[in-house]
């Protein structure tokens, strides 16, 4: 590659073996530029911002210490591989970034064979890279595994089960800990990360190796002498560390080391290649680095949309109507005048305060709220033991999250029957996050589960009134609402429980029966609305309920008009359409015509949700074409009929 000659070293940069032919200055220009391209690119398309900017330098060190062709790189979450995607072939689509068949905002192995490993919920770089680790010893094949992790997601109990398998395997396993969080004084922090260069320096581990194997060849005496001196090695280290933790776990632990020098980096990195077993790097750094609106409010920019560059103010729109609060704040606010009255209301959150709406109840009822980390499964049981001494504990999560804590709401929730409700927030399509995000499988794994009331809103004023009827509720409850804004619906003053199991007829019809739930019921009624302007009358139910089901009301209106469509946004398999069809043949009911609206069998795509959602054809036109294809197939049939009674 020639010299840059004042150019943009960027564009020169086709695979991340070019890094080794840059001088060190030349590097740091490169971060710059980087950090230009991810701030432009976001500005427009959204992202995550402010964990990107943070490791732009760690990202370039790695790329020129390791081989990316044998060497494996898995990045935590994925919130900090932009500047690794812009490193590995995807400069040119980068400004492609979120959008719909454009660049995944996530590692992804099929996008690039740089991506070693898919990720989108946090916690599993660990385990994914020991796995890849002992395959590589399995294979005899060249290479080393380096998971990157954050602070943040070392709070996700899985990242604890990697490291104590990876101690005891003893592989050679490289672990950077991306540490964005942690406040360290510069003296401690300087003196801890010489004390680490020079008892992991490569003569100092050659010596150290010598005089390990002539201690043990000693008989019986040499081994008490090598476990004291180890003893007085690691109480060196972490007299002075925080590493004190990852030694236990049998790591050998350097740093902290400053993040944003690539020269101590890049030395760094060129010290663990020569360290046996498993090392754990402690790196510092500082989120939103290099854009002033975000490392003042970092965490605002983790995640943002689109953006004005100059003042960092936000430019861009949520789905729905712009003038309507969004369905998450509308939770928040309602768990706030409900918590008011009821002091048994606690608020749980898997360090998602902003994102799940409850900043506002985290500052008026401190004691009442907790944030449990990146530990799902524990916000679960943990909810279920206040549940037990008479607590209404709120679990707010994003539907893709509770996933992780599927056992714990069948064993210590359902199974005990005890008051715990689960606020999902963004299910459904997210829009840009892609398939790591959707929450396209919540209704089918709640509905299966006995004592589970499964309820989706179709507007906001009806997911205040739902929050009530949960908390209300003596047994498990659980309220899936979408991302983005509401309809604009005027909100009710008083809250008022719903009718447990009991739907909503919103229009009547007597030549097919659209039957919704949650956010598609708007497009059922949109459809309905087109229906009737071709001579169509269709009737629409809002389901209200996926468990239990209005029977009486579903089974009337469907022998009313024989053919019936059933909307949801989540997978078909098991889903909210099975779970009535479920309920026709039980009751020995049998629609002459029956289809199901929803997510395929297959993951769905990133980018926008409208786009996403005419994809899928649950949107009113989608429901519009389906209803038409349905009384079309009936007339069809006829004039078939006709047709060979005449022939005959």
């Amino acid at each position: 590659m020639r010299e840059s000659d004042g150019k943009n070293l960027l564009s020169q940069i086709d695979e991340p073996s070019q890094l080794r032919q840059l001088s060190l200055p030349q590097l740091q220009q490169l971060a710059d530029e980087i950090r230009d391209a991810i701030i432009r690119t976001v500005s427009t398309n959204g992202g995550h911002l402010a964990p990107n900017l943070g490791v732009v330098e760690l990202t370039i060190a790695l790329h020129y210490v390791f081989d990316a062709a044998v060497d494996r790189i898995i990045w935590d979450v994925g919130h900090q591989a932009y500047a690794h995607k812009l490193l590995t072939g995807r400069r040119d689509r980068f400004h492609t970034l979120r959008r719909h068949g454009g660049v995944s905002g996530f590692p992804k192995r099929s996008e690039s064979h740089f991506d070693a490993f898919g990720t989108g919920h946090s916690s599993t770089s660990i385990s994914s890279a020991l796995g890849i680790s002992v395959a590589k010893d399995l294979k005899r094949s060249p290479g080393r595994a380096i998971a990157v992790i954050g602070d943040g997601s070392m709070t996700g109990g899985i990242a604890f089960e990697g490291l104590n398998h990876a101690g005891d395997l003893a592989k050679n396993l490289i672990v950077v800990l991306n540490d964005n969080e942690m406040s360290i004084s510069p003296n401690v922090g300087a003196l801890s990360s010489f004390l680490s260069s020079k008892l992991s320096n490569k003569t100092m581990m050659y010596l150290k190796r010598e005089m390990e194997n002539f201690l043990k060849s000693i008989p019986g005496l040499g081994p008490n002498i090598l476990q004291m001196l180890k003893r007085s090695i690691d109480s060196l280290i972490t007299l002075f560390t925080p590493g004190m933790l990852f030694q236990a776990f049998e790591f050998h632990y350097i740093g902290p080391i400053k993040g944003h020098r690539i020269d101590r980096m890049i030395e760094t990195f060129q010290m663990a290649l020569h360290i046996e077993g498993p090392v754990l790097l402690h790196v510092l750094t500082q989120k939103g680095k290099g854009y002033l609106p975000a490392e003042k409010d970092p965490t605002s920019f983790h995640g943002v949309g689109a953006f004005d560059i100059r003042t960092g103010k936000s430019i861009g729109s949520n789905s729905g109507s712009s003038n309507s609060p969004s369905y998450t704040k509308v939770f928040g606010n309602t768990l706030v005048r409900l918590a008011e009255a009821d002091p048994t209301i606690v608020a749980i959150t898997a360090a998602m305060i902003q994102g799940t709406g409850l900043d506002c109840f985290s500052e008026r009822f401190r004691d009442r709220f907790f944030d449990v980390g990146i530990a799902e499964q524990h916000a679960v049981t943990f909810a279920a033991g206040l549940a037990t001494e008479g607590f209404k504990p709120v679990v707010a999560v994003y539907s893709t999250f509770i996933q992780r804590a599927y056992d714990q709401i069948i064993h210590d929730v359902c199974l005990q029957n005890l008051p715990v409700v689960f606020a999902l927030d963004r299910g459904g399509l997210v829009g840009e996050d892609g398939p790591t995000h959707h929450g396209a499988f919540d209704l089918s794994c709640l509905r299966s589960v006995p004592n589970m009331v499964l309820m989706a809103p179709k507007d906001e004023n009806e997911l205040q009134h739902m929050i009530k009827t949960a908390l209300d509720h003596p047994g498990p409850a659980a309220v899936r609402y979408p991302r983005g804004n509401g309809l604009g619906i005027p909100l009710d003053e008083e809250l008022k429980p719903l009718p447990i199991g009991k739907a909503e007829l919103l229009r009547e019809g007597d030549q097919v029966l659209l039957i919704g739930i949650g956010s598609t019921v708007h497009a059922a009624v949109e459809a309905a609305e087109r229906l009737e302007r071709q001579g169509v009358r269709a009737a629409v139910i809002n389901a209200r309920f996926v468990k239990p089901l209005d029977r009486d009301m579903l089974l009337s209106w469907a022998r009313k008009t024989g053919r019936v469509i059933t909307i949801e946004e989540n997978v078909l398999q098991g889903g909210f359409g099975s779970a009535v069809l479920e309920m026709f043949q039980e009751a020995s009911f049998f629609p002459r015509s029956f289809v199901r609206l929803g997510l395929p069998d297959e993951f769905v795509p990133h980018g926008s949700q409208s786009i996403l959602r005419n994809l899928c054809g649950i949107d009113a036109e989608g429901i519009e074409k389906a209803a038409l294809d349905l009384l079309s197939m009936r007339h069809a049939k006829i004039l078939h009929a006709i047709g060979q009674a005449a022939g005959g």
